[in-house]
């Protein structure tokens, strides 16, 4: 087996370490107010996501590993230094993960991603390798890199928005009801849950299917960005297994330290991160569901009594989000210096 085999094959698996990370991190922001509002039992709400993870990809096409894939040009490049891009990309999201879930931090793994890609991308390719999209975006398109960002970084603010409208109409519409309206949120909730872990499948585990396509086309087993079947089911399976572990301290962090979360909090925020989610996936647009959940989420409790959400909490979160782009270009290009380095010792 030559270099670039075996370079193809660790990608391979580096990607389903990534995609296990990704939902590992991200069960976590979606069962937090399920379990928090005490109306469903972990397992269920974690059964429940687990299931329509793994259906969302299988339906719902692939636009955005189209978007995520291709704002890095690497089919011009040689076989190592193409594989190096995708490679550090993907350690740089990996250890971004690994190091905000030890935090307890509710981090994008889309985030981590996007900016390895631009690390590494920069530091071996160059920037006219990159897609920025900014010519497009002057003839009002959307695509290459501003598409990411806008996707990105877009999206936590209408999830603000649309969690504070959601929860106010919810507030008008059952203001004047005199029975009591737990046990109709309680079967919404098994809704809400199963549109939520839809909307993250059918969105997040793409991008590890565009690296993954990336790879292919570098290593030379494709000729054009393509996404075979068998790495729709394997991206899929990943991130569904990961979905099934969560990470506990980011549920404690969702769930209990940003307000008194009820079963309506619950039930208004998933429908609105999913429907977010859903919007962006329409127009190939990559979302951090961790964000999305949790921008929501304080739209929700800003929404009901500002005064009871721990903002403090709130802007820590934020500021992880800031920082993420920054330290995972930092990484990337890191990655592909080592990488670079350590596999031109053996070729």
């Amino acid at each position: 087996m030559d270099i670039t085999s075996i370079l193809l094959v660790l990608t391979v698996v580096t990607v389903f370490a990534y995609d296990f990370t990704n939902g590992f991190h991200d069960a976590a922001d979606m069962v937090a107010t399920a379990i928090a509002s005490r109306a469903m039992k972990s397992s269920v709400a974690i059964a429940i996501v687990s299931v329509f993870t793994f259906l969302g990809p299988l339906v719902a096409g692939l636009a955005v590993a189209d978007t995520v894939g291709t704002f890095v040009e690497i089919s011009g490049a040689d076989t190592l230094h193409a594989q190096a891009v995708v490679i550090a990309a993907l350690l740089a999201a990996i250890s971004y993960n690994l190091a905000t879930w030890k935090l307890g931090l509710p981090s994008s793994s889309s985030n981590s991603l996007a900016g390895g890609l631009v690390g590494a991308g920069l530091f071996i390719v160059g920037s006219s390798h990159i897609n920025w999209g900014i010519d497009a975006l002057m003839d009002f398109r959307l695509e290459g890199l501003m598409k990411v960002v806008v996707g990105l970084f877009v999206s936590p603010l209408f999830g603000f928005i649309i969690g504070f409208l959601l929860m106010k109409t919810i507030f008008f519409v059952f203001r004047r009801f005199t029975v009591k309206i737990r046990p109709l949120f309680v079967v919404s909730q098994y809704f809400s849950v199963a549109w939520l872990g839809f909307s993250h499948g059918a969105n997040d585990a793409q991008k590890g299917m565009a690296i993954i396509g990336m790879m292919l086309l570098a290593s030379g087993e494709t000729q054009q960005f393509t996404i075979p079947l068998w790495v729709i089911l394997m991206c899929t399976t990943a991130i569904t297994l990961g979905t099934m572990f969560g990470g506990w301290s980011i549920i404690k962090t969702l769930g209990f330290e940003l307000y008194r979360i009820r079963i309506i909090h619950a039930v208004a925020n998933q429908l609105g991160a999913a429907l977010v989610n859903t919007l962006a996936t329409a127009i190939g647009a990559p979302t951090s569901t961790t964000q999305v959940v949790t921008a929501t989420l304080l739209g929700n409790g800003a929404a009901e009594k500002p005064s009871h959400v721990a903002w403090g909490r709130a802007g820590q979160i934020v500021a992880g989000w800031l920082l993420n782009v920054s330290v995972s270009i930092l990484l990337g290009a890191l990655y592909a210096y080592a990488f670079i380095h350590t596999i031109g010792a053996f070729i």
